[in-house]
């Protein structure tokens, strides 16, 4: 069995300590999907790896792997972009670190999924220059990792009587995340547990699903509208994953609910 080398851009999910010199990294890699390799040295060679181990960094990476070797070596890291704006801000670094736990939670190991690595790449580009509040970039990358992922609910009619959300009357709809699809007033007893969805953050979402970063711009969200998306795609996200992401739980504490809006799932 020969040595293998992998050259890619690789965005920086998350770093353990190995050691007293080393690192394990996970890496959102273009060529090779969500990749965990072994940075010998990494925390005493600062001439090696400069800068390129900080969280949330594009870096540009080689690595080998061979015989006998539990992870790949880390044998080249270049700084691509380091996103410091984001590193420097409390709340700015709970989101992206929010979005990295659900990569890390989801993603297989050295599966390709040069989608989500477009994705998170653009929108922490995005966090990073504060062209776009952290809260509507959540959404963005929310809805859009669903989709990517094969795991967007039914959002065009209701579960249980099969009505076009478009015909519903009723301002609000539930969501259920057991059944993954929303329900008209009359259908309510479907749901096991449920939170409240206007149809108007529902239309919003759905924009901001299948636009670019450019049209987001132009979308305007009310602050309710912007909480009911936040507390819908916050709660489908740890239903999928199996486990609220710690990550969101301090991204709740830094960013309060607004007065009198719980977080937690229940009719508004």
């Amino acid at each position: 069995m020969t040595t293998s080398t992998i050259s890619t851009p690789a965005i920086l999910l998350h770093r353990v300590n190995y050691g007293d010199y080393d690192l394990i990294i996970t890496l959102l890699t273009l060529s090779e999907g969500r990749l965990s390799v072994m940075a010998k040295s990494a925390k005493k060679s600062v001439k090696r790896f400069g800068g390129a181990m900080e969280l949330f960094s594009l870096l540009n990476i080689t690595c080998t792997a061979g015989p006998g070797q539990r992870l790949p070596l880390l044998q080249e890291a270049s700084l691509t972009r380091p996103f410091s704006n984001i590193r420097s801000d409390m709340l700015k670094t709970a989101y992206a670190s929010y979005w990295s736990e659900i990569v890390l939670k989801w993603m297989m190991e050295g599966k390709k999924e040069d989608r989500i690595y477009h994705l998170l790449y653009s929108v922490l580009e995005e966090l990073d220059a504060g062209r776009l509040s952290p809260p509507l970039l959540s959404l963005v990358f929310q809805s859009r990792f669903l989709a990517l992922s094969g795991l967007r609910p039914e959002m065009e009619r209701c579960m249980g009587c099969g009505k076009e959300i478009a015909h519903v009357t009723a301002p609000y709809l539930m969501f259920d995340p057991h059944r993954s699809g929303l329900f008209c007033g009359q259908c309510t007893g479907h749901c096991r547990e449920a939170i409240s969805l206007s149809k108007g953050t529902l239309k919003l979402l759905t924009w901001i699903e299948h636009g670019g970063l450019d049209h987001v711009r132009r979308i305007r969200f009310s602050p309710r509208s912007l909480f009911e998306g936040q507390r819908f795609l916050e709660t489908l996200i740890p239903y999928h994953l199996g486990k609220m992401p710690n990550s969101l739980v301090f991204l709740r504490k830094i960013r309060p609910a607004p007065e009198g809006e719980p977080w937690n799932m229940g009719a508004l």
